[in-house]
């Protein structure tokens, strides 16, 4: 049997357990080995997890199991759910987020972001503003260039709040790079945005590559519209409710 051959020592040296490696025979067969080998890999992917999920961004969000269902007007559960499975990821397609402000397309898409961190993607999580900001500060064409990358070659990329805010052609014109390049390469995009695509004019006013980035984002993209009031306006009024009848109940003790 040749080195690259033997699964031992294949195992062992993926692990980068070199110590082991150099002693291979007098430990090959121990009882205590497979479990050594076990934790070893446990750890290592705990801290990969760890190591990822901070290099996205995926930021503190709501579990999915939390969602409200029945507060939405219109909304396609199993559409949603069917997301989950990442095989939208393995075709190269985009999901793309579609409603008015509140109704949790951001908790779904930081949701999707974490499934995927744990099936061992690489991800990166950016609102709109924060990544063409990043672009554009980037002063010369290599650094940006550099920039681009990194936005390319993760296997999700995940853009949150398209349409909350007006940019120039320049900030147009790079959101286009990103799509683009990962329309070519096939990589996966998680959009949301609280505006339709004929409306998407406004938020990129003056850029003429508006069309064609809409273009390659639905290309090979699945819809998910959302429609009803904002959940976060209801859980404010909510809170606002036992606010007042906190304080209505202090008002109503007798004096002590």
């Amino acid at each position: 049997m040749t080195p690259s051959s033997d699964p031992l020592i294949e195992a062992l040296t993926k692990l980068r357990l070199f110590g082991l490696l150099a002693r291979v025979e007098e430990i090959r067969g121990e009882p205590w080995l497979e479990r050594v080998m076990t934790i070893e890999r446990e750890e290592r992917t705990r801290r990969s997890l760890v190591h990822r999920t901070h290099l996205a961004g995926v930021g503190v969000f709501k579990p999915l199991c939390d969602f409200d269902w029945a507060w939405p007007k219109g909304i396609d559960r199993a559409q949603i759910e069917d997301l989950f499975s990442l095989r939208f990821i393995n075709d190269g397609e985009n999901v793309i987020l579609v409603g008015p402000n509140g109704v949790g397309k951001t908790m779904i898409l930081r949701n999707l972001a974490q499934r995927a961190l744990h099936d061992g993607r690489a991800v990166v999580v950016r609102t709109a503003s924060d990544l063409l900001a990043d672009l554009a500060k980037q002063e010369s064409s290599m650094a940006r260039a550099r920039r681009l990358e990194a936005y390319v070659r993760p296997h999700l990329l995940c853009i949150d709040e398209v349409g909350y805010l007006s940019y120039d052609v320049r900030h147009a014109d790079l959101l286009f790079e990103v799509v683009a390049r990962r329309h070519e390469k096939k990589r996966a995009i998680v959009l949301t945005t609280n505006k339709a695509f004929a409306e998407w004019h406004t938020t990129f006013p003056n850029a003429s590559c508006v069309v064609a980035l809409v273009d390659r984002l639905i290309n090979r993209a699945d819809i998910v519209a959302i429609d009803g009031d904002s959940y976060r306006l209801r859980e404010a009024e909510e809170r606002q409710k036992v606010r007042t009848s906190a304080r209505k109940a202090r008002k109503q003790r007798p004096p002590r």
